[in-house]
């Protein structure tokens, strides 16, 4: 359609452009949020107004404002919401002028939001959906009819129910908090939607004006829903959001709410903030925005609970006294006035107590909790050192229930830190190792979480073996103690583990925890790593390494304690290190090294072969076969095959290739593997660089080695064994069984060389935190083979790059363990090779493997 010449199309972008760059200049030069964010709302109203005029749209039309554009709150990137306001559906000219309008709105440089509706139009979409319903009750007439804007308010307010919206939004609110895994705390928040972000504040604001509380905090004030403290913090904190959204949105150019890596340092520098001696620049901004986040999801809960008062008073009921400290009204803890905590300071660690002691509370009241974060200065070190404190703090941790809720509530009050000032030191505290998502209070909260959850009937389901053992557990609230305690120290410089064993020592020896309790929460801070390490590092079908593990844990009680503590400990750093395969290796460690306690001593290498053998017999019989079905492929395996090999390996290896030991093409298999992913058996006769090959295929096919058992038969075939993990979206592990077959065995018959697989983007958090590779070459324990360890940052390929190496210096490889933590990968080789012997040909090796893994 052609636009009318008296469209000014040019000088309305133009202007928009400058005005837009000039507004940002002033801004970063006065720092004033409020007036950038009005004025860019001005002149996004005056060049809209200019448009609609120069369409000359029909009079009886509306021009509205909705969402935040709506209350005059505009930042750079944002979306401008409107509502094109028709007194009746709009004919075909009309519908056009409108569209050419749109269209308009985008040529000119503005990112619009919009909708076309009439009255009645509004009134049922809001009434069916609470998103539209909150962008309508933010509305401002731009131009247009007033009459028909005052008509839509009233109808809007008409259907507008308070107590369904205040319910609707409450739950709203947790629907969030749970897709933010209900913590402000991961190392790249979202400062809008995460739990302590704007929208907590938007919240609070859009119940207030569907209540006809007011539209401002100073307007909840004089409702007495706050008070003069309260409203200073409020405008504080929501002060400090809108900087860092506007430098967020100017620094990126773009709608941008996510505090990523990428733009914490260049942040940091456009807020001010400075590098300390042992902080850099952008930790010291995340954890000053930690603070801030506390502070608003506090002033979120305490609004909440008033105007839920307000909304739904409880029945005119006397208060239930719990003690002359302490009352209930309604379903809150309350203090029996508001200087119980001054005038018994120890009430402060009993309200948790209380809390825990009465499921059926679902908090504190509103005054108790202003109570508490005043009176948390009242914790000092003679409160630290009296003896009711800390029996009524050791007592937290040895309820039957709130463990996990009370400690995070003292978290998020202040309390737990100001108790334990060595926790308080590591609140807000980012972790850079590229797996752990969470500062390191709340991965500490999250391991205590876990450990909680295997105790609760209701979570029996997703650990049950975990459960079991956890239940039978005599004292599980060491645990609880450990868990506070593994990582505390990190952060400090020195070994966290060692550091840690102090802190926890002491902690036990003031709190009077007895000997054996106390003996076996400090070695499990100090030991807290070394399951995982051995799971994921070392041959567990090795009967040497199972007792070397063994023997460090004392009795089935440690063994038992660490396992469960690695388990909680592993699923706490991020969702993307967990998984069935981490689960399944941890299990057969804590299996074996339990049969080994009982047992007593290590079976000699003849008698755990005899005892594999028999055992794969023996499964073998239930497929029919004949009792001499094994000697074919037997006789041409050594000790170290059945060494490495579970009984239930060699059975299914034996069941595919008992009748053809010797063949012309590749025999491949594929299965579910029982730990997740699927377990792939490869059999052909050995070539260079076969494992190159296989690594190529297996990346492009989309799935990640988790674990090679590689072994030569006494005649020259290869029998290669993996484990896979899909990490390429693939269809189902059981569909792709038949497609791995069919396609691997092409691939090896082709004898096609090696193709390097595609390479991908480094992820955001290696490029801004690199790790140091390092690399390891040392002889075995039998002195035949050599154990290569490295550890690096994660990329595209770079197992087949590795492999690359390998294969150039002549290595052969004999198993691998692929350890992936995060964005770090802790893999363990075992190699052998011409010259592994020599220092220089090891030296040759590492230096090779270092030019590739830098980055």
């Amino acid at each position: 359609m052609t636009l009318p010449a008296s469209i000014p199309v040019k000088p309305l972008r133009e202007n928009l452009k400058t005005r837009r760059k000039e507004l940002a200049c002033r801004y970063q030069q006065d720092l004033d949020a409020a007036t950038y964010l009005e004025q860019h709302c001005q002149l996004v109203d005056t060049t809209l107004i200019a448009l609609w005029n120069a369409l000359d749209l029909p009079a009886e039309l509306a021009l509205v404002a909705v969402g935040g554009y709506g209350r005059a709150e505009l930042y750079p990137g944002s979306d401008v919401d409107l509502l094109i306001l028709l007194p009746a559906d709009p004919d075909g000219p009309l519908t056009d002028r409108l569209e050419q309008l749109v269209g308009l709105f985008w040529d000119i440089g503005l990112e619009v939001g919009h909708s076309v509706r009439t009255i009645p139009d509004c009134v049922r979409e809001a009434a069916d959906d609470i998103t539209v319903q909150t962008a309508l009750l933010e509305n401002r007439r731009l131009t247009g009819s007033p009459a028909l804007h005052e008509q839509f308010c009233q109808a809007f307010r008409s259907v507008l129910n308070p107590l369904n919206f205040f319910k609707a939004k409450r739950l709203e609110q947790e629907e969030r908090y749970l897709r933010h895994h209900e913590t402000p705390y991961s190392l790249e928040p979202n400062c809008k939607e995460s739990p302590g972000g704007q929208r907590d504040l938007q919240n609070i604001l859009w119940i207030a004006r569907a209540c006809n509380y007011g539209a401002s905090w100073q307007d909840l004030k004089q409702r007495n829903f706050i008070t003069r403290a309260e409203l200073i913090q409020l405008q504080r904190c929501e002060r400090y959001l809108q900087h860092l959204r506007i430098q967020l949105h100017l620094l990126t150019g773009r709608r941008e709410d996510r505090l990523l890596f990428d733009h914490q340092k260049a942040l940091a520098d456009a807020m001010g903030v400075q590098a300390s001696a042992t902080k850099r620049a952008s930790e010291q901004l995340m954890q000053a925005y930690y603070k801030n986040a506390k502070r608003v999801t506090q002033l979120n809960t305490i609004l909440l609970q008033n105007i839920a008062a307000d909304l739904m008073p409880a029945a005119s009921t006397a208060p239930c006294r719990l003690n002359e400290r302490f009352q209930v009204m309604g379903d809150f803890l309350d203090v029996v006035h508001e200087q119980v905590f001054e005038e018994t300071p120890s009430a402060l660690l009993e309200s948790f107590w209380l809390l825990q002691q009465h499921p059926d509370l679902r908090g504190m009241t509103a005054r108790t909790l202003r109570a508490l974060w005043c009176g948390r200065d009242l914790i000092t070190p003679a409160f630290r050192r009296d003896p009711e404190n800390r029996r009524l703090f050791l007592s937290l941790f040895q309820s039957d229930q709130g463990v996990v809720h009370e400690f995070r509530r003292m978290n998020q009050y202040g309390i737990l830190g100001r108790y334990l000032p060595a926790f308080g030191k590591i609140v807000g505290q980012m972790q850079h190792d590229l797996f752990h998502v969470y500062t390191v209070d709340q991965h500490i909260l999250m391991v205590m979480r876990n450990l909680r959850r295997l105790a609760l009937e209701e979570f029996a389901h997703e650990y049950p073996y975990c459960s079991r053992l956890h239940n039978a557990f005599a004292r599980p609230w060491v645990l609880y103690i450990a868990a506070l305690f593994h990582d505390i120290a990190k952060g400090r410089g020195g070994e966290h583990s060692e550091l840690g064993m102090v802190d926890a020592r002491e902690f036990c020896d003031s709190h009077g925890v007895d000997a054996d309790d106390t003996e076996l929460i400090v070695w499990l801070v100090g030991h807290h790593l070394m399951m995982s390490q051995v799971a994921q590092k070392e041959d567990l079908s090795d009967p040497e390494v199972i007792a070397a593990f063994a023997a460090k844990m004392k009795d089935q009680r440690h063994l038992t304690a660490l396992y469960l503590l690695t388990v909680a400990d592993i699923r706490g750093t991020s969702p993307k290190v967990w998984n069935n395969w981490k689960a399944k290796l941890l299990e057969d460690l804590y299996r074996l090294s339990l049969r080994y306690l009982e047992t007593g001593d290590t079976p000699a290498p003849q008698g755990v072969i005899q005892e594999r053998q028999a055992e794969a017999l023996r499964l073998l019989r239930y497929f029919a076969l004949s009792d001499t079905v094994h000697e074919r492929l037997w006789k041409q395996l050594d000790t170290v095959y059945f060494l490495r090999h579970t009984a239930e390996e060699i059975a299914w290896h034996t069941r595919a290739l008992h009748y053809r030991t010797q063949i012309e093409k590749p025999v491949v298999k594929a299965r579910l593997n029982p730990g997740g992913g699927l377990q792939i058996m490869v059999y052909t006769e050995d070539q260079p660089d076969l494992f190159l090959r296989l690594v190529s295929f297996f990346a492009k096919a989309g799935y990640s080695i988790a674990d090679a058992k590689i072994h030569t038969t006494r005649h020259g075939y290869a029998l290669d064994s993996f484990i896979l993990l899909d990490v390429g979206n693939n269809a189902s592990d059981r569909d792709m069984i038949a497609v791995i077959e069919a396609e691997l065995g092409r691939h090896l018959e082709s004898g096609l060389p090696a193709e390097e697989p595609a390479t991908g983007r480094l992820s955001r958090q290696v490029r801004h935190f690199p790790i140091t590779p390092e690399i390891h070459i040392r002889p075995d324990e039998r002195e035949d083979q050599h154990v290569l360890a490295l550890v690096a940052a994660d990329r595209p390929g770079l197992l087949f790059h590795i492999a690359q190496v390998l294969a150039r210096h002549g290595i052969a490889l004999k198993a691998a363990r692929i350890a992936t933590l995060g964005e770090r990968v802790e893999d363990t080789f075992l190699i052998a090779g011409p010259g592994l012997d020599k220092s220089a040909t090891r030296l040759k090796l590492e230096g090779d493997l270092l030019e590739l893994l830098q980055i």
